[in-house]
């Protein structure tokens, strides 16, 4: 699954995780802690919904 920022676009890809965060590969959306933000605008998960893609 795919879950993309609402507010500026950035792509969250579970199968890819988000290594520069310390966020692994494989890691599923629900597993990410809930003080996550965004790397580009810096919301929180409650501002991301699932990609179409």
């Amino acid at each position: 699954m795919k879950y993309v920022c609402d507010v500026c676009g950035w792509v969250y890809d579970e199968e890819k995780g988000y290594p520069e965060g310390g966020i692994a590969p494989g890691t599923k959306w629900e597993d990410i802690p809930e003080d996550f933000e965004c790397p580009l605008c810096s919301v929180g998960k409650d501002e991301f919904s699932v990609s179409e893609e």
